[in-house]
């Protein structure tokens, strides 16, 4: 990159680092720390909520999603205003009033202190190995911009961001998100205008449009009721709904986000506010996917996207083979699409020629599926930053390269924060020191921080070879996320639930989804379902076994 873009990035994450440490003059008892004294406004509120969701994973891997599938993915988030409105309703009230720390806490009153730790262990889990996948995804970037080894990115990446949230607490993480979500939308705004400057004079947006159409990249709807398809619309409605519930109403990094508003209606409306902006800003993320296949219709594009795959099969025969092939193809399909734009009769040409270089990658990418012993690789990951660091001018690289970092580290901070939530208050404060004072709880809860800040980037290390990394996280999730829902089903919606069961459902939900995921080939979206059923419908066994001995 240019000495300006360094420049550019380089103040962005001093300005970061800074911010967040001078937040740290709030931070001296656990309330400041951990909740911000119930005191942020809801907009603050709703702008930490969606920064936490847009990671670096929805700039990388959303983008990558767009280019290569399409608008499909837009489905998944069908169920969020629905869960959104639920929430507001039920689990808003419950854990404003009962003045909680953390969503496990509020399972101890109403079940038992098993229960609350088994819930703490699987967030501690199952956000743990997600926070390193959000770590992982810049990761990729840097790796790609400069050459580096990727344990060294990881470690440039999640260093500063475990600094400035073990310093400022949950102050520092929600006011940096606020700044964040700016350079985001900033450097979202300058890939677009490059994309589209990028079109020949004589094709219209439009027009550019309809070849992406004509390949199937804007659809957006598939009807079908498929367990095994992802992507659809029930899969997003029904499937997507429990995850939601599951991801906002049963995850600490979220529920520790509404918790520090100043009141319960100011933590219902920072929930609205995702509710009607997270689909039209994912649907724009996407779209910027779309347009940069739009985009590689006119101007090159790699046939393999990862620079070092590339270099690994250069000498391969049947990959320069590929590769000359694919050259041609390119730029006959680019003089095609050209003319596709004045000639409706020209798509069924383009529609052909589209394909085939599509046919033409997916052997590349098998050949670094042999030659890496890798079954699962994808480049999809390093689709956006070739195009940012290939297109975009300089200073803007810098923006963008900057609007990456921002993803990242308003997500990585609010996990490494909910993370070292859950130790203490569920954990250390529960189990180790019970009458500790404020300043025993901060020190154990910034060393908390550290310690899962490290683990995180011992699991990027790993994650950024498991393909598309927005894929990745939701399926981590989904593993875990359905049974704590039911969990929580129980003790927001039901009187008869008892601890026992509550707790062997939770166990038995897991046990379903982990059988589910290897006997069958459902779809991982319906894990979330499956796991809540199954742990309510065993909760209600146990209660009625208990009742037959007389036991409650």
């Amino acid at each position: 990159m240019h000495w300006l873009d360094w420049t550019v990035v380089a103040a962005y994450l001093i300005y970061v680092v800074y911010d967040g440490a001078r937040r740290s003059r709030d931070t001296h008892h656990t309330s400041g720390y951990f909740l911000a004294d119930r005191s942020l406004p809801w907009w603050a509120v709703g702008l930490s909520i969606m920064a936490t969701q847009m990671s670096a994973i929805t700039l990388v891997g959303t983008t990558g999603q767009g280019y290569t599938d399409g608008m499909r993915f837009i489905q998944f988030y069908f169920g969020l205003p629905v869960a959104m409105l639920i929430l507001c309703v039920t689990a808003v009230p419950f854990f404003y009033r009962a003045r909680v720390y953390t969503a496990y806490e509020f399972l101890e009153r109403r079940f038992d202190p098993r229960t609350r730790a088994l819930t703490g262990l699987l967030f501690l889990l199952s956000r743990g190995l997600s926070c390193g996948v959000i770590i992982s995804a810049p990761a990729v970037i840097l790796s790609v911009v400069l050459g580096w080894s990727l344990p060294f990115t990881v470690a440039v990446i999640g260093l500063p961001t475990i600094v400035y949230t073990m310093i400022g607490g949950v102050q520092a993480v929600t006011w940096t998100d606020v700044k964040q979500m700016f350079v985001i939308f900033a450097g979202l705004g300058g890939a677009v205008w490059v994309i589209l400057q990028g079109l020949p004079d004589q094709v219209s947006i439009p027009g550019a449009l309809r070849l992406a159409g004509a390949v199937g990249r804007l659809e957006t709807m598939d009807f079908r009721f498929s367990l095994e398809e992802t992507y659809t619309f029930w899969s997003g409605l029904i499937g997507g709904t429990f995850l939601m519930l599951s991801y906002f109403g049963c995850d600490q990094s979220q529920v520790q986000r509404f918790l520090t508003a100043r009141s319960e209606d100011e933590g219902k409306v920072s929930l609205i506010m995702n509710a009607f902006l997270k689909i039209p800003i994912q649907f724009l993320i996407l779209l910027i996917g779309v347009l940069v296949f739009v985009f590689h219709l006119y101007q090159p594009a790699p046939l393999l996207f990862e620079p070092a795959a590339a270099q690994l099969l250069s000498d391969k025969k049947e990959y320069v083979e590929l590769q000359s092939r694919y050259d041609e193809v390119s730029e006959r399909l680019r003089d095609v699409a050209v003319r596709t734009d004045a000639d409706s009769e020209a798509v069924k040409s383009f529609h052909r020629l589209a394909t085939e270089r599509e046919t033409l990658r997916r052997k590349a990418l098998r050949l670094v599926q042999e030659e890496r012993n890798e079954p699962a690789y994808q480049d999809v990951n390093y689709i956006f930053p070739r195009f940012v660091l290939t297109y975009l001018p300089v200073g803007l690289v810098g923006l963008m390269i900057a609007a990456v970092f921002a993803a990242a580290m308003s997500s990585i901070s609010a996990e490494l924060n909910a993370l070292s939530t859950v130790f203490v208050m569920d954990f250390y404060r529960r189990y180790f020191k019970k009458r500790g004072t404020d300043a025993q709880y901060l020190w154990v809860g910034r060393l908390a921080t550290a310690a899962w800040g490290a683990l995180a980037c011992l699991v990027a290390l790993y994650a950024a070879q498991l393909g598309s990394l927005i894929e990745v996280v939701n399926r981590f999730g989904s593993y875990f996320y359905g049974s704590l829902l039911g969990v929580f089903m129980l003790a927001i919606g039901t009187r008869w639930a008892t601890g026992a069961g509550a707790f062997y459902g939770l166990l038995v939900g897991m046990g379903t989804v982990a059988a589910v995921s290897r006997l069958t080939d459902i779809s991982y979206l319906w894990y979330n379902v499956v796991g809540a059923v199954a742990v309510v419908l065993t909760a209600g066994l146990v209660a009625a076994f208990q009742r037959r001995l007389g036991l409650r």
